[in-house]
């Protein structure tokens, strides 16, 4: 099996932490572990490369790229000569875990990818993924469901740029102040900024623009910040729920990552009808995006008159032994090697299913059906 990492977007760094604890957590007896790193300038590096890359600044060797032959799953063939190390061979792949996150990774790229290569692989589908990094379509398709969301504002880059001052005050007559400035499609809080006057929003749009073509303002809630694992395909499993109390004003990058920057609680202190309702709502948001596998479910619980929103659903959550998705399956009884197992077995149910679709449609169109 091929693990995935590295990654050209912002989160580069987060995916190689996140990788580095699935290839050691992973059963040696069970899984032929293939590592595939991709550079910050989206060069694919073999394995005997791969694993120099989990330190930034290493990257180095021959090159590859992933194929698809005629027999189906995944092959891996070599950009140029390939080193002696490699012992001129390049293994096959049976599935696929993409440790990515960010664009390219967790958008539905590399998944596109791994389904023409006809490859199971972990996490959701194309569509799923697509609306799991893109905050602004996800909390759309999450309204239309009946789930609550914040009030938020989509900003074009090109619409910042022509006309700021209409911008501006579009954002703060629609969701007034403190607000915060997201990039659409980036998460780990890279490019977000908590706006509290009016003199710094454009600064904070600035920043977001350079980032992502498609920004999200948001109003800003006090609120407790409750985070829910999922697992599973058609019938998921939500787990118990955990509470995020941050070092800093909010949850930003370096209080995600810095050593002592939050506070995990798990099992959330919660009434024991919200904790129903997290997991309730955290099953909703799962199946209304098309996941698979796994997700992580960000709500915030206002402070006053306790009502429950969904922040976001995330796709390929920090996957550190430490991370808060490890972390709540391992208080709700699955240890973390039992979960990566849990995901792969999960990868290659997911691919058995849509094969059935798949032989249907040349069946059909064998039959003389349709015309293209």
């Amino acid at each position: 099996m091929g693990v995935v990492f590295g990654g050209r977007s912002g989160e580069h760094a987060v995916s190689l932490r996140s990788a580095a604890s699935v290839l050691g957590a992973l059963d040696p007896e069970r899984f032929d572990v293939v590592p595939l790193a991709i550079t910050p300038e989206g060069r694919w590096l073999p394995p005997h490369d791969a694993l120099r890359a989990l330190r930034p600044g290493s990257e180095a060797g021959a090159g590859v790229a992933l194929a698809a032959p005629p027999a189906g799953g995944g092959a891996l063939v070599g950009i140029g000569a390939v080193p002696a190390a490699a012992g001129g061979v390049l293994p096959s792949l049976d599935v696929v875990f993409p440790v990515l996150h960010g664009p390219g990774g967790e958008d539905g790229s590399i998944q596109g990818l791994l389904e023409m290569c006809d490859l199971p692989y972990v996490g959701a589908g194309v569509l799923g993924s697509a609306l799991g990094m893109d905050k602004v379509a996800q909390k759309d398709v999450l309204a239309r469901h009946g789930l609550p969301v914040a009030e938020h504002v989509l900003v074009l880059r090109h619409e910042w740029r022509r006309d700021p001052e209409a911008v501006r005050r579009h954002v703060l007559h629609e969701l007034g102040l403190p607000c915060f400035v997201k990039p659409a499609n980036l998460g780990s809080s890279v490019g977000v900024t908590k706006v509290k006057c009016a003199a710094d929003l454009p600064a904070a749009l600035d920043l977001a623009a350079r980032l992502d073509r498609r920004v999200i303002c948001e109003r800003a809630v006090d609120a407790r910040e409750i985070e829910c694992a999922v697992l599973g395909n058609e019938e998921p499993e939500a787990s118990l729920p955990g509470e995020i109390e941050p070092g800093h004003e909010f949850y930003d990058y370096e209080a995600k990552y810095s050593a002592g920057g939050s506070r995990l609680v798990i099992p959330a202190d919660l009434p024991a009808e919200v904790t129903a309702e997290v997991r309730a709502m955290a099953l909703r948001s799962f199946l209304a995006l098309d996941c698979a596998g796994m997700a992580r479910v960000d709500f915030f619980l206002e402070r006053v008159g306790g009502r429950l929103l969904v922040n976001e659903l995330n796709t390929i959550p920090g996957f550190t032994a430490t991370s808060m998705f490890a972390k709540l399956w391992e208080a709700s009884g699955m240890p973390y090697p039992a979960l990566l197992a849990r995901l792969i077995d999960l990868a290659l149910e997911r691919h058995r299913e849509r094969r059935v679709g798949w032989e249907a449609q040349r069946a059909l169109a064998g039959d003389g059906g349709g015309d293209g």
